[in-house]
């Protein structure tokens, strides 16, 4: 069992170029977070535990006790809380271009993190320039030129929030994680405990929104886990690369097992790294 989490502002779209291939070979699972896509967008909570609970009850709702966790970017971060909440219900973990790693985020998400950058959000995301923008993809599409897939998914995110229900969900979430200064949410002093959990991390370095270098420092500090670092690529590695991506979660799934951790494990590591 596998769930794929999207990433602030998308959503289960962001996963279409690589379910098809996955869903071969495993359950699936990918939904669109609370605020996101389809799903409803109430005045709430949009907190990384909040959405790690969601996970959780999605799954029982769904039958299955224990999965995968894919997360990128946001995801990446609801991955690891959902683990550090519920590790026996963790198998794998997978962090493709995570947030949570670091303090580093493009500038242009911290000063969305301002008091009043609602106001200008909704100025600039309107219907009229959505719809004029996609109206020149068409044109370009029409003579053969087609924007790259990061560039096509920074488009559709930009999209959802021409609904002011989205644009009031994506800015408690953003804030939730994100200020001025940069990323506000850290796993750096818990890292130690994915040693438990089989770890893959994903990465593109031509990533502009979250630095390459990030995933390299969680690798070292994850023992055991794996590092692909994918040329060329950028934020979306999922959307650049779904050939490359497929290849490594699958051997990455056949090469490991499930972790098994319980909670009096997993409490006594906590009390034995704090002694």
């Amino acid at each position: 069992m596998i769930v794929l989490i999207h990433g602030m502002a998308g959503s289960s779209a962001t996963w279409r170029y690589v379910m098809p291939t996955l869903a071969e070979r495993f359950t699936v699972i990918a939904p669109d977070l609370l605020g996101h896509g389809a799903s409803e967008k109430p005045r709430g909570d949009y907190s990384l535990g909040a959405y790690a609970s969601g996970i959780r009850d999605l799954l029982l709702a769904l039958g299955h006790e224990r999965a995968t966790l894919v997360g990128q970017s946001l995801g990446g971060g609801v991955a690891m809380q959902f683990a550090y909440q519920f590790p026996e219900r963790c198998e794998r973990l997978v962090l493709a271009s995570s947030g949570g790693l670091g303090d580093e985020v493009n500038v242009t998400l911290r000063l969305l993190a301002l008091p009043g950058a609602e106001y200008v959000l909704a100025v600039g995301c309107n219907s009229w320039i959505h719809d004029f923008g996609a109206k020149i993809g068409d044109w370009l599409a029409h003579i053969g030129l087609r924007p790259s897939p990061t560039l096509g998914q920074v488009w559709q995110s930009y999209g959802s929030l021409v609904d002011s229900e989205a644009r009031t969900a994506f800015m408690h979430t953003l804030r939730s994680v994100v200020d001025v200064t940069g990323q506000r949410v850290s796993a750096a002093d818990r890292l130690y405990l994915a040693a438990e959990v089989p770890t893959m991390i994903i990465w593109g370095d031509h990533d502009r929104i979250i630095p390459v270098e990030q995933g390299r420092a969680t690798h070292d500090a994850i023992p055991g886990s794996r590092l692909e670092i994918f040329e060329g690529a950028g934020h979306f590695t999922q959307c650049d690369q779904p050939e490359r991506f497929c290849e490594v979660l699958t051997d990455f799934m056949r090469a490991t097992a499930p972790a098994a951790t319980s909670v009096s494990q997993w409490r006594d590591r906590l009390i034995a790294h704090d002694a």
